[in-house]
């Protein structure tokens, strides 16, 4: 389909909360695709939608494969959290900081419930990177960068410029 370009910190479309979808029609399935193909060319992890300028509550996330498992692609439409546990510090980058990695707070596990591309309603568990970016996703949808929980985590200090582009949680 097309690749946009990444919205980059300041712009206020990353810091205004998220319309929920009313209608999955053709143009929201044409959105998706595009966020898959931006998310891949910019070597991301997930994408919120409004990271591409559309400020509505649709994220898209691929967890790479590893020798065990082929890749893992999710869609997920109005998500939200039904539960959240435990506790980790982990290294963390975005799309829309790009060339930045902090050491965030996250969840050890998170439950989402959202809808997929067919509009069919799902329940995710997840841990380790899905439950990160999860997390981060659904954050960007609330109008948050995590660069603002950092800030709220009083660990802004931890934020690092990375010299060579790597994979990074859109």
């Amino acid at each position: 389909m097309a690749v946009h370009p990444v919205r980059q910190a300041p712009d206020p479309v990353l810091s205004t909360k998220t319309k929920r979808v009313t209608k999955i029609d053709a143009k929201i399935k044409n959105l998706i695709e595009d966020m898959f193909d931006t998310m891949d060319a910019e070597h991301g992890v997930g994408l919120a939608a409004n990271q591409i300028g559309v400020p509505l509550r649709i994220a898209v996330i691929a967890i790479p494969a590893t020798e065990e498992d082929p890749e893992e692609r999710y869609v997920l439409i109005n998500p939200e959290f039904v539960k959240k546990g435990g506790e980790r510090i982990i290294g963390e980058g975005c799309l829309s900081v790009a060339g930045y990695r902090g050491m965030i707070k996250r969840s050890e596990w998170v439950k989402v419930k959202a809808l997929n591309a067919e509009g069919k309603a799902i329940r995710l568990k997840a841990e380790g990177l899905l439950a990160q970016a999860l997390e981060h996703e659904i954050d960007h949808l609330d109008g948050l960068l995590y660069v603002d929980r950092l800030k709220e985590q009083g660990a802004l200090e931890t934020l690092q410029k990375i010299e060579a582009p790597e994979p990074v949680e859109a």
